[in-house]
């Protein structure tokens, strides 16, 4: 069905425009957001008593080469969407095969995105660092829905399709 189809491109488009707004809006405000690496990787809002504040780091180029290692996955995860939905469009009308085949971009982009916000923010963030335990520089429910999102697309996107008749 190509209302099928349409919704996967729709779905993916969407994602990678919020995906490409965040890494955007992540070098147009660097500061806004690393405040936020810096005290989550200096885990200076944990609970007072935490014992595992050893796994804190304090090093400010630490600190830079993880945001920008977030911001450069952030890109990549929009790069590989937008090829995505360039080839999901430019196949909508192929067979089922070159539709499937089409949709690699969009797959390897939203795994990705999904191993930077699971992974990183909310296992390495929030779990590692203690991210959960800050009363202000919490973003592991954020995390999580942006996850959450970008696996539920995954999920539908990674569905087979049928002929179109």
């Amino acid at each position: 069905m190509l209302a099928i189809r349409i919704a996967k491109i729709a779905c993916v488009a969407a994602v990678t425009f919020y995906v490409a707004l965040v890494a955007f809006d992540n070098v147009l405000d660097y500061g806004t957001n690393f405040v936020f690496v810096t005290h989550v990787l200096n885990m200076d809002q944990v609970f007072p008593d935490n014992t595992l504040r050893w796994r804190a780091l304090t090093s400010p180029s630490i600190h830079h080469a993880s945001y920008a290692l977030i911001i450069a996955t952030e890109y990549a995860v929009a790069a590989l969407g937008a090829l995505g939905v360039g080839a999901m469009v430019r196949k909508v009308r192929a067979d089922a095969t070159s539709f499937q085949r089409a949709k690699t971009f969009s797959i390897l982009g939203l795994a990705l995105g999904f191993l930077l916000y699971e992974g990183g923010f909310i296992a390495v963030g929030g779990e590692w660092f203690g991210m959960w335990e800050a009363q202000t520089f919490n973003g592991v429910d954020s995390a999580f829905r942006v996850a959450l999102t970008m696996l539920a697309v995954l999920i539908f996107v990674s569905m087979k399709d049928e002929e179109l008749t």
